[in-house]
């Protein structure tokens, strides 16, 4: 499965946004990829009055899923791309959209807000209470996550008992102190742990590290951007997963499951 990662800084107005996905996208079908993963809530970007995220949201028959939706069509390419969608309490939610050839295939609304170093993104964003998804893409299960939950390794565990072989992971990571090793350290664990991939995707710019990356089933690091813009790529091999896992049998040595039903300990309401 042909694998692309990108990154670009968003900005306020979700038509520039657009363009910079559909731009993503045009150099993902030159390049052939199956599988593309753009950042996470790329419908805008406001660094400083975030709250106006719940009067720019968009319902995912709005225009920009609609027509980077319609820029899949009759190509080969998978986009999964975050957006934020209105809820019905003032709030909106933090959702992964999976376009392919133009149409909708699946959807990942966030269930772990990032409510840490001094951010509450709680405030503006509902956290979900639905289970997590897991897509085929080329023949190969992938699992969704957004940015925060890769700090939750029971998400992805779940995700690949349910069959994922890939994470895709994308995010806004915050720049603070040793939050770029954060980020590294997270993304390789969770595809050690897991002996899976992952393609992170991170938002670049002022506000956020970038530093996309493809990790493959034994933390190696593929391929990865800095702070610019651009695409980062790897082909994701079924075999090389399948022989990690032979290789590595983390998930057949294993003493204790997890559970698949939510079990709500605390957090953002």
């Amino acid at each position: 499965m042909r694998t692309a990662v990108g990154q670009f800084a968003a900005r306020p107005d979700w038509q520039d946004n657009l363009a910079a996905c559909k731009d993503a996208l045009e150099q993902a079908e030159r390049g052939g990829a199956d599988l593309l993963v753009l950042p996470e809530g790329v419908l805008a970007r406001f660094t400083e009055d975030r709250h106006r995220i719940r009067e720019v949201a968009q319902p995912l028959d709005g225009p920009f899923v609609s027509e980077l939706s319609a820029a899949t069509r009759g190509g080969g390419a998978t986009v999964v791309v975050g957006v934020h969608e209105p809820s019905d309490d003032g709030r909106v939610f933090n959702t992964l959209v999976v376009l392919r050839d133009g149409a909708l295939v699946a959807r990942y609304r966030k269930l772990h807000l990032y409510d840490a170093f001094g951010d509450q993104e709680s405030v503006n964003v509902r956290p979900a209470d639905e289970p997590p998804v897991v897509v085929e893409v080329a023949g190969t299960g992938v699992g969704l996550m957004t940015c925060y939950d890769v700090r939750f390794p029971e998400l992805a565990r779940l995700l690949v008992d349910a069959g994922a072989e890939v994470l895709a992971l994308p995010a806004a990571w915050v720049r603070g102190p040793a939050k770029e090793r954060h980020w590294e350290v997270m993304v390789t664990a969770r595809a050690l742990e897991n002996t899976c991939w992952v393609a992170a995707s991170g938002e670049c710019g002022p506000r956020n590290i970038g530093n996309s990356m493809l990790v493959d089933p034994l933390g190696t690091v593929r391929a990865r951007l800095a702070a610019g813009p651009g695409l980062a790529w790897a082909d994701i091999d079924p075999e090389a997963t399948a022989t990690a896992r032979r290789t590595l049998p983390v998930l057949a040595n294993r003493r204790f499951a997890v559970n698949p039903d939510p079990i709500l300990l605390g957090g953002p309401s």
